[in-house]
């Protein structure tokens, strides 16, 4: 079910409905967002939606998802809500924290050889999040891209989180990542962006106590792969299994917005 609280917070960014549509009267939005929900909770097929639920066939919820991912709905989603979170004080922009674990995903176009395995093919999750493990960007790669090529895209992609007087902020101040993103390169780059890169080094030991502030990120990581719609990818269109991975990360800044509330 679909918190009302949440619902005034989409219904606006959801596209109008054409007035003069062909066909019978389309299932209300709210219903087919909620069918959108179960499938992302549950990992089942589009067609094995029950009826009985009352939220529309699958083909249905389907095809709203694609409209409203055209329509960006899912990143717009995301972005307010971190917005939101900002202004009660639940970011915490003084460290990021970025990971890529092993891929479990399946299929799509943006596929590649595991580095577990590499008879199979798949995709992986990058991600960045703030102190307090909040998801802030996930990129979606193919399982062979390795982790410290997308670094800066992680950084860059932060979108501008409004909340707080003056402009809106996407820079956090440090950046810790394992050894896996050790490249002197992104160190110069994310000086330049004035971000301090806290990275361990290969053939050296761990940065002492970086394992005690880089759990939020496993954490983060542990919160999104919960929905099982994640946590082995099918859709083979990348647009679409963003979307739901944009949706999940709202979701999960939407409890933490409800925590920092209460």
């Amino acid at each position: 079910m679909v918190d009302d609280d949440l619902w005034a917070l989409i219904e606006p960014l959801l596209p109008p409905w054409p007035e003069r549509s062909p066909g019978p009267r389309p299932v209300s939005d709210r219903l087919c967002l909620q069918g959108i929900l179960f499938v992302l909770h549950n990992d089942i097929a589009w067609q094995l939606l029950p009826l009985e639920l009352g939220f529309g066939s699958g083909q249905t919820c389907w095809r709203r998802l694609d409209r409203w991912q055209k329509a960006g709905v899912f990143d717009q989603l995301h972005q307010l809500l971190l917005a939101e979170l900002n202004a009660a004080g639940g970011l915490d922009w003084s460290r990021a924290c970025v990971d890529g674990p092993h891929p479990r995903e399946n299929g799509g176009p943006d596929t590649g050889s595991s580095p577990v395995d590499r008879r199979k093919t798949g995709s992986k999750h990058h991600l960045i999040c703030d102190g307090r493990g909040t998801p802030l960007k996930v990129i979606t790669t193919a399982a062979n891209v390795n982790d410290v090529t997308q670094t800066l895209a992680l950084v860059d992609g932060i979108p501008p989180v409004a909340g707080r007087p003056g402009r809106p902020r996407r820079r956090p101040d440090a950046l810790l990542g394992d050894k896996g993103y050790d490249s002197n390169p992104n160190r110069d780059a994310l000086r330049k962006r004035r971000i301090l890169p806290v990275i361990s080094r290969k053939g050296c030991p761990n940065i002492k106590g970086m394992g005690k502030l880089r759990y939020v990120v496993e954490q983060s990581f542990a919160l999104l792969h919960h929905f099982k719609r994640l946590a082995v990818r099918w859709e083979c269109r990348t647009e679409l299994h963003d979307a739901f991975v944009s949706l999940a990360c709202s979701l999960i800044c939407w409890r933490h917005l409800k925590k920092t509330r209460t």
